[in-house]
Order: C-alpha cells, then structure tokens, then sequence
C-alpha cells in the first residue's frame, strides 16, 4: 500500500509547506506531489490527473483540506469515483474523512454539497452586488469604450483605401474595417 499526499495551492506567490507538514505528521512515509494551479477545473490539473493514474488498489490519497482537491460537487464525486473504482481510498486530514468507511463516505458527500452550496451563495452575492451597483450607478457598467474612430475608417475607404490598407493605417484589425464598411 501506498500513501499518496497532494498539495495544492492557486496561485505561485502561496506556499504548500503547511500541507507538507500535516501530512508528514500523519503519514512519515508519504509520497507527495506539489501542484500550483487555481481549483477550479479538475481538467488543467496534471499532478493530480498523474497521480489520479498512479493509484492502485489499496493505496491511499491524502489532502490537507477538501477544497484542496475539488471546488465543486462534481468534480469533487468524480475523483472520488475514480479513487474508489481502483480499490483505493481517500483522506482528508482537517476533516478526519477517510472514504475507506461507509460514514467517511457519507460524511465527505455532505461536506461536498454545502462546499457547492456556499460557492452558488457567493455567486449570487456577486450578481445581487452588481445589480445593485447598476441601478444605482448606470455608467458604471456601460461597457469597454469605442477604440476606433468610426469616421476614420469610412473616410479612408471613400478615399479609394483598401480594407488591408485601412486596417494598417489604423493599427485595427480587418474585421473591424469590414464591421465599419
């Protein structure tokens, strides 16, 4: 059997020792693999698809924390899934879940669905905060600004220019010239 750690952490500037020190503490012999990658999709993270791959039956895969692993319930069932097709196991050490029993199991469910359930809370804090703003505060969300002069374009090419030729003078793209024609 082996114990495989996984440490996450979003963005470069941040650190993943206080993982490595938890786990260490629980498992002196762990094998840990560091990702620095934002928890959002499952999809972009290659240490945790690798070491995903690499657990076989018996094994065991530990995170410091849930959202270490999974953002959302989806994501979150289906490395489960995954894990416990390959008769492998799944702890998570501030929580004390361990998938290797029937209550860690369940347990680790329901901490999935309040971890979506707040995430859809803050987005529509997000959306509710917005609105507000727009109503009270219409300019505020008018849009990016126009970077092409509009006339410039439809006087050059009424000068004989061709679309190439505007587009270069300008320093905007074809597409745009054509828009404007």
């Amino acid at each position: 059997m082996t114990i495989f750690g996984y440490c996450r952490v979003s963005t470069l500037d941040q650190d993943t020792s206080m993982q490595e020190q938890a786990m260490r503490k629980a498992y002196p012999d762990i094998v840990i693999r560091h990702e620095k990658k934002s928890g959002t999709s499952v999809d972009t993270r290659d240490v945790l698809s690798l070491m995903l791959d690499m657990i076989n039956d018996g094994d065991k895969l530990v995170v410091w924390k849930l959202d270490r692993l999974g953002r959302n319930l989806k994501d979150l069932l289906d490395i489960v899934e995954t894990i416990k097709d390959k008769n492998a196991s799944l702890e998570i050490l501030d929580q004390k879940i361990d998938t290797s029993t029937a209550s860690g199991n369940a347990f680790l469910q329901m901490l999935g669905v309040f971890a979506e359930f707040e995430t859809n809370l803050r987005k529509e804090r997000q959306l509710a905060g917005i609105a507000k703003v727009k109503q009270e505060r219409p300019e505020a969300y008018q849009g990016r600004k126009k970077t092409t002069d509009e006339e410039a374009v439809r006087s050059l090419l009424k000068d004989g220019y061709r679309p190439t030729e505007v587009a270069k003078k300008l320093g905007i793209s074809r597409a745009t010239v054509y828009r404007y024609r």
